[in-house]
């Protein structure tokens, strides 16, 4: 079995996955080229964001069909403004119309509101008295700890939810000694910290539904998924 992941992000995406393939997936080598797979392999290719991963798609299926050899086709992509079912069915309809046929399975895994949503998620890294006056107005605006990270409403002064987000990430994290940027996103590909996120859907059944589909869709593989 071989999955090829196609991901929206350039940087953190293309940085992060595979240090949580490494551990979700450990009997599940990558390749650097998509022909290469063999058995127990992946591919992963990053997009350069959003819309332009859906460019992507039709390439990446055709490499699929080409080699023959991957099980699934994996669509790792943001929500950002719009829910995750009509990012999902966006996706889907690329398939629908019949123009687009793959030999392989598709999943499509939204990061609901964006792949530092996720991170969010992380109780150990918590502040629960921080020092940085911003932080804490956004603590009291939406305790991420407490609450369903993937629920947070946008603070009033941002334009998006992926930039609240991010930064709410920044700032938790800076609070712990912890740098976190896109282009060196650092300490969120750890298995230690991968493992707070299991243990914080574990605890919290109904928080970060996406997280728990992209941990379960490992599981099914045979990994260290959440089932």
């Amino acid at each position: 079995m071989n999955i090829y992941f196609l991901v929206e992000g350039k940087r953190t995406e293309a940085k992060v996955y595979p240090q949580w393939l490494s551990h979700l997936l450990p009997d599940f080598k990558p390749v650097k080229q998509f022909d290469e797979v063999v058995e127990r392999n992946y591919f992963l290719f990053s997009s350069g964001g959003y819309p332009s991963i859906l460019d992507d798609i039709p390439k990446a299926v055709e490499e699929v069909n080409t080699s023959g050899k991957y099980a699934y086709l994996a669509v790792c992509l943001d929500a950002d403004e719009v829910d995750v079912q009509e990012r999902k069915d966006e996706i889907n309809r690329l398939f629908q119309d019949g123009s687009i046929k793959m030999d392989a399975g598709l999943m499509v895994i939204v990061q609901n509101r964006c792949f530092e949503t996720w991170f969010l998620g992380n109780r150990k890294v918590y502040s629960r008295n921080p020092q940085d006056e911003t932080f804490r107005l956004y603590c009291e605006f939406y305790n991420v700890s407490k609450n369903d990270p993937e629920l947070m409403p946008r603070f009033p002064v941002f334009n998006s939810f992926a930039q609240f987000h991010e930064d709410y990430l920044k700032r938790m994290l800076r609070e712990k000694g912890i740098r976190y940027t896109k282009k060196n996103p650092g300490n969120v590909g750890e298995p230690s910290y991968i493992e707070a996120l299991q243990k914080r859907v574990e605890d919290s059944p109904d928080h970060l539904k996406t997280l728990q589909e992209f941990f379960s869709f490992c599981a099914s593989l045979g990994g260290r998924g959440f089932e």
